[in-house]
């Protein structure tokens, strides 16, 4: 049993005292993938990849009300008369524009990712939060890390 075994079941731990059923899918997974021999094939690609493919996921779960036809060019007219339809906009270019500046931190400095992960974890395992955390997480730290510089 190595360190990173004894991590993941602490996470899944975690998960299950949490009640939090993606960590718990998340460490049972990656312990499975560890224990069969196949993260050294398996983990370089969920590293280079998984962010993009849960992106994709992400983004298809919240294209399927167009899809099904829930949503359509009558919704957003009508969507667009109110103010936090507005608000709505806004934060959705706010986030992607943080989120951008969370990929270039982690790509100049991914020792801070333990951290974010590690934040991540807490937020998903005791307060119920969704791990979509070290992106945007990122990206938050490179504006704070930005405003210290600023006002440092």
């Amino acid at each position: 049993m190595n360190q990173a075994s004894v991590f993941l079941l602490i996470l899944l731990g975690i998960g299950v005292a949490a009640k939090n059923q993606s960590l718990m899918i998340a460490a049972g997974f990656l312990l499975l993938l560890k224990w069969t021999g196949l993260d050294s094939k398996i983990f370089p690609l969920l590293q280079s990849k998984g962010i993009n493919w849960g992106v994709t996921v992400i983004t298809i779960a919240v294209l399927v009300p167009i899809a099904t036809g829930e949503i359509g060019f009558k919704q957003l007219g009508e969507a667009m008369k109110s103010y936090y339809a507005w608000i709505a906009l806004g934060s959705g270019i706010a986030v992607a524009l943080i989120a951008k500046n969370g990929v270039t931190l982690l790509a100049q400095d991914p020792h801070i990712t333990a951290a974010l992960v590690l934040g991540t974890i807490l937020a998903v395992a005791l307060f119920n939060g969704v791990a979509v955390g070290p992106l945007i997480g990122a990206g938050i730290a490179y504006l704070a890390m930005q405003l210290v510089k600023l006002f440092g």
